[in-house]
C-alpha cells in the first residue's frame, strides 16, 4: 500500500503516485481491463497482471475541477466520455499519447476532497483499490467491465486449479545442470531472538523459517543441493552462519528476513534486497527483487542496496539479504500472515536464485 506522496510538484497543485512493476510493450491494447465507481466511493480497478500504474492527482483551474486520473501500459482503441452524477461532473477514457491509457474523473466544484489521505491499495496481481472521497448525498455507481473475481464453480474446478498452480510452478522455474550448485538459504533470527514482531504477534522467525523450507524444496526439485543454517528455533550466532557457508563452499547464499518499522507504522511497506559487493551478488539481488515483486503487487520496490550486514559481509561467496515485506505494514503483514503467499515468495525467491546459477553457469 502506498500513500499518494507531495514533493515540490505540490506547489503547481499536483500530487503524484508511482507503483512500480513489469511494464508492458508500447504497441500492446490497453491493460485497463474494468474499472468501477462504487456508491461508497471507492475507485476499483482491474488490470493485466503485474501492471505499472501511475496515478495522479491535480486542483481545479479555468478550465477544469479538480481531477484524479490514472495511466495505464497500452493503447486504448475507443476514447470515450462518461456522465457523472453526484460529486462527479464526468469520467473520460482517453489517450495521453502513444501505447498509454488514462482514466480520468473530474469533480464538481466545491466536492470536498482530501488527496494527502488517499492510499491505494493492490489486493492481487489483478485488483487495486482507492477511496476517493465520502459521499453526502446519493451516488450511482460508474463503471465498465466485471471488476471482482468470478466465483462461480469454484467449489466443481477447485482439484483441477490445484493442478494447474502446482504445474505452473513446475514449468515456470528456470532448469540448471543437476548436481552442479550448491546454494545456502539463511533464515534470520531464532530461538530467543524472533527477530521483528508485527500486527498480531506474527513473527519474524516463523514467516522466514517457513519461507526457507519451500524454497529448500523447490531448489532441491531442480537438482540444486541446499542447505538451511537452521530448521527450527535455534539460537545461531552470524559468525556461525557465515562459517556454515563457507566451510560448504556454497555456490551462493541467501539471508531471508522481514522487516519492521520505527513505531510500527502501518503506513510503511515494501520489498527490498542487500548485497555487500561484486557484479554476482547484486546480479543475484536484482534477480530475486524482480521476482518477489510480481508475486506482491502494491507493496513498494525498496530497490536492490548495498549492505554492510555481517552475513553478507563476510561469506566468500555472492551473498545477498532478503527482506520480504514489512511485519508492521498493514499490507505487508495481512500477506506474509498467509501460507499462500509465503508460498508464492518462496517460488519467488527460487526463480530468482536458478535465474542467476543460469545466468553465471
Amino acid at each position: 500500500m502506498i500513500k499518494l506522496s507531495v514533493n515540490k510538484l505540490f506547489r503547481y497543485l499536483s500530487v503524484f503516485l508511482f507503483l512500480n512493476s513489469a511494464t508492458l510493450p508500447v504497441k500492446s491494447s490497453s491493460s485497463l481491463a474494468a474499472w468501477a465507481l462504487k456508491t461508497n466511493g471507492v475507485l476499483e480497478l482491474r488490470t493485466k497482471s503485474n501492471t505499472n500504474l501511475k496515478a495522479y492527482f491535480q486542483k481545479a483551474n479555468k478550465i477544469y475541477g479538480d481531477r484524479f486520473w490514472v495511466d495505464f501500459p497500452g493503447e486504448l482503441k475507443t476514447p470515450r466520455s462518461i456522465k457523472g452524477n453526484g460529486p462527479i461532473k464526468e469520467i473520460r477514457l482517453g489517450k495521453p499519447n502513444k501505447g498509454k491509457t488514462r482514466l480520468v474523473i473530474e469533480f464538481k466544484e466545491e466536492t470536498y476532497l482530501e488527496p494527502l489521505t488517499w492510499q491505494i491499495v493492490g489486493l492481487d496481481q489483478n485488483r487495486w483499490r482507492i477511496k476517493l472521497f465520502n459521499p453526502k448525498y446519493s451516488f450511482k455507481k460508474i463503471g465498465e467491465g466485471l471488476v471482482e473475481k468470478r466465483k462461480e464453480n469454484l467449489k466443481t474446478n477447485q482439484n483441477s486449479i490445484y493442478k494447474k498452480k502446482r504445474d505452473y510452478y513446475n514449468l515456470k522455474l528456470s532448469e540448471v545442470k543437476r548436481n552442479k550448485f550448491s546454494v545456502v538459504i539463511d533464515p534470520g533470527h531464532g530461538g530467543p531472538d524472533p527477530g521483528a514482531i508485527g500486527i498480531g504477534g506474527i513473527r519474524e522467525t516463523d514467516v522466514v523459517v517457513d519461507v526457507s523450507k519451500i524454497i529448500k524444496k523447490l531448489l532441491s526439485e531442480k537438482g540444486v543441493k541446499v542447505r538451511l543454517t537452521r530448521k527450527n528455533e535455534v539460537d545461531l550466532d552470524l559468525p556461525s552462519r557465515v562459517s556454515f557457508a563457507n566451510n560448504m563452499n556454497a555456490d551462493i547464499f541467501v539471508s531471508i528476513h522481514a522487516n519492521a518499522s520505527r513505531g510500527k507504522r502501518r503506513d510503511i511497506n515494501g520489498l527490498e534486497t542487500f548485497y555487500y559487493r561484486g557484479w554476482r551478488g547484486k546480479l543475484l539481488a536484482k534477480r530475486i527483487q524482480k521476482q518477489i515483486l510480481r508475486v506482491s503487487p502494491g507493496s513498494p520496490d525498496r530497490g536492490v542496496k548495498q549492505g554492510r550486514f555481517y552475513v553478507i559481509k563476510n561469506t566468500r561467496m555472492p551473498a545477498v539479504l532478503v527482506e520480504i515485506g514489512f511485519l508492521t505494514g498493514r499490507l505487508d503483514a495481512r500477506r506474509l500472515e498467509k501460507t499462500t503467499h509465503r508460498k508464492r515468495l518462496a517460488y519467488a525467491i527460487a526463480k530468482g536464485i536458478l535465474e542467476y546459477l543460469n545466468k553465471v553457469g
